[in-house]
């Protein structure tokens, strides 16, 4: 079976399960919160019926590129996310997803709206600020394995984190980043004493929320995907420390953003090239040496 089949195989299986596994998680991320704060919480599968309320209401929109762009983002992600999990190209997963981010980007100048522009701006700013460090994550990669192929870097002995501890740290700052938790939640936060007005999203509504929604879903799952692949060797017990590790560092990332209050773009900017350079410069000035 060539690798464009099982791509396309893998992207259809991740379409069906991402947004399933997604969602479930998303629930149980507003439980945990909830008990932080001293509430009870919504039930596990609140995501989904605010995504299916989403669905049912009339489709309106500023404009109808607003929507092409939204779901070309979706479409992008989904792509991305069969590459990672059909074992091809994790350089090409990056490009995809940074590629739906662009779109939707565009998609929040497209409404021509000041606070949707403005959340564009920022979530501009949030692209900049991730994108060094998972770059030097995929050049370790390349430099432990000689391969940019996830199926190579889960064939090893060993764990990879084991050469590439501290750009693992360095994933560790930016993934809070692109979970989109606080303190680095600057486009559209989901903390309702943060923003008058929802940011990016602001003028989205019914179906095109639906799909963005369903696209941070499985981008989440792709994340967590990126995470495991720290850990993840030939040995069948690894997946299952990888699911452990991976359900923690979840967790971590869960009460970073119960307990900072959100910072200036500045400091975000500053604080994600810094740790880049540090982290991700000296493991990959490591290896080569």
């Amino acid at each position: 079976m060539n690798s464009f089949l099982i791509t396309l195989i893998a992207t259809i299986v991740f379409a069906i399960v991402a947004p399933v596994l997604g969602c479930l998680l998303d629930g149980l991320d507003r439980i945990i919160s909830a008990r932080m704060q001293g509430r009870v919480g919504p039930p596990l599968l609140q995501p989904y019926y605010d995504v299916r309320k989403l669905l049912q209401k009339e489709k309106v929109s500023v404009n109808s590129v607003e929507q092409v762009y939204i779901a070309c983002a979706l479409v992008f992600t989904l792509i991305g996310g069969g590459i990672f999990f059909s074992g091809q190209n994790f350089l090409l997963c990056i490009f995809l997803v940074t590629l739906s981010a662009l779109f939707f980007i565009v998609a929040g100048y497209s409404t021509r709206s000041p606070y949707a522009e403005v959340g564009a701006e920022r979530e501009t700013l949030q692209v900049m600020s991730y994108e060094p460090m998972v770059l030097f994550v995929a050049i370790v990669f390349y430099q432990v394995t000689g391969s940019f192929d996830v199926s190579t870097v889960v064939s090893l002995d060993h764990p990879i984190i084991t050469y590439t501890i501290l750009a693992f740290i360095g994933f560790l700052f930016i993934l809070t980043i692109k979970l989109r938790k606080s303190p680095f939640d600057l486009s559209s936060s989901h903390h309702a004493h943060q923003e008058l007005v929802k940011g990016i999203t602001t003028e989205m509504s019914g179906s095109t929320l639906a799909q963005v929604e369903i696209m941070h879903w499985c981008e989440n799952i792709l994340f967590m995907g990126w995470t495991a692949l720290f850990f993840i060797t030939a040995s069948p017990i690894s997946w299952v420390i990888a699911l452990v590790l991976t359900a923690l560092v979840y967790f971590l990332e869960i009460l970073i953003d119960n307990n900072f209050a959100r910072v200036k773009w500045q400091s975000m900017l500053k604080s994600a090239w810094f740790v880049a350079l540090l982290a991700g410069g000296i493991n990959i000035a490591l290896l080569a040496w």
